[in-house]
């Protein structure tokens, strides 16, 4: 499928390099210098997804640009480069369209990057019928996918965050019949791809840095590692060192497209407020939050949720409740923590350390036993169907005492 148009209407100096971007990527690039090009071209093109704006060398010419996007019931999104002390000047428009702000100095690539994402999510077609940008699933060979992007994340470790991620993105694909991405996005003890028996993998950084030396530009659907369960495989890197390599927009981005190849993309992160985690915070559909009845492991949920809403995440917030054992009541854990909970997942016990030996699954190698069924019930909730967690209980003391620490 072809892709869409996108308008650029930059200063030469920077219009020529990010024009020369989008064309390597395979988009249609039309240069306008005045407003009145602008409205030539969308009288006589139907494709146009995007326009990338200079709002800071002549905003009243911007402004004018901008206004042409959204005559005639158009709803194109606007990509607006300025300097971010210029960013204040600028209001967002009409909230019906998702406009984005880019800020100065950025690379032609970064900004190639952030078209991509917006062209995902407005999801362009051209069907002859009115304005090209359209909501809701269409057909149009996997461009217009957009998979559902699930983080999993506590700031704790040891709360069973890869357990969570790996179980679940397997009943979602074996299961569930879902097409699933699972990332290990733990740039410092990941062991996503270990845990499932997967060797000699390609990561994100390797692609990466492959690319500055004149490899060839790969998205994470390139490299991914195909697992037995069907569900594809990628971890950022394999060592730590790799932090500067991996920029966080530009994983935020790469993540963005490929969406369109998934039903859902689960992220395994790991346990730090890194700018890797904000950046996958922000595009994150749902943010599943594992924690273990002990004090620790609720404290750091209570500090998530307390950050989370100067993030402005809180809403994406749920508790899984892992390692469920006796004592209080899940209402008296979701006031404490302040999050609701989704699910709830049972002590496996060696059923882990006997799938992860075989480089499976507990679904996979398990599949008739409770704690799969724990996993099932996460799926549906997952994918919207209602299930009633049953009451799960943490020792009151230990309750008591955690929500006292973690007010502190």
């Amino acid at each position: 499928m072809a892709r869409p148009a996108i308008a650029v209407a930059l200063p030469s100096s920077e219009g020529a390099p990010v024009s020369a971007e989008l064309r390597a990527a395979g988009f249609t690039v039309a240069t306008v210098n005045h407003p009145d090009e602008l409205e030539a071209l969308l009288v006589s093109r139907r494709d146009v997804a995007v326009a990338i704006l200079d709002g800071e060398t002549d905003l009243d010419q911007s402004l004018e640009y901008y206004t042409l996007l959204r005559e005639n019931g158009r709803q194109i999104p606007a990509l607006m480069v300025l300097s971010e002390r210029a960013l204040g000047r600028l209001e967002s428009g009409s909230g019906d369209v998702e406009d984005e702000y880019f800020t100065r100095p950025y690379s032609a690539e970064s900004l190639r990057w952030r078209v991509e994402a917006m062209c995902i999510r407005s999801q362009t077609v051209d069907d002859g019928s009115g304005p090209v940008l359209q909501g809701g699933p269409i057909e149009t060979d996997g461009w217009s996918q957009r998979a559902t992007i699930i983080a999993v994340f506590n700031p704790k470790g040891g709360v069973g965050k890869t357990t969570i991620a790996t179980n679940l993105a397997s009943v979602l694909q074996t299961r569930r019949g879902h097409n699933v991405l699972l990332i290990d996005a733990d740039t410092v003890t990941g062991h996503v791809t270990t845990s499932l028996g997967i060797d000699g993998v390609r990561t994100l950084a390797d692609s990466w840095r492959d690319q500055e030396e004149g490899g060839p530009r790969e998205g994470l659907a390139d490299i991914v590692s195909a697992h037995p369960s069907g569900m594809k495989v990628v971890s950022l890197t394999t060592s730590p060192l790799d932090t500067e390599i991996l920029e966080p927009e530009r994983v935020s981005q790469a993540i963005q497209v490929a969406r369109r190849g998934f039903d859902f993309v689960v992220v395994d992160l790991h346990p730090s407020y890194t700018e890797v985690n904000l950046a996958v915070f922000a595009i994150a559909d749902r943010i599943l939050v594992p924690v273990t009845p002990d004090v620790p492991a609720i404290r750091a949920a209570v500090q998530l949720t307390d950050y989370a809403m100067e993030l402005g995440v809180r809403d994406r917030l749920a508790l899984v409740i892992n390692r469920a054992n006796s004592g209080v009541a899940v209402a008296d854990l979701e006031r404490t923590v302040g999050m609701p909970s989704i699910a709830l997942i049972r002590s496996g016990g060696l059923l882990f350390v006997r799938a992860a030996n075989e480089g499976r699954t507990v679904i996979e190698m398990f599949p008739k036993e409770r704690i799969t069924e724990d996993f099932d019930a996460l799926a549906d909730r997952v994918l919207g169907t209602p299930v009633a967690p049953p009451p799960v209980k943490v020792p009151f003391a230990l309750f008591n005492r955690a929500k006292t620490i973690a007010r502190a």
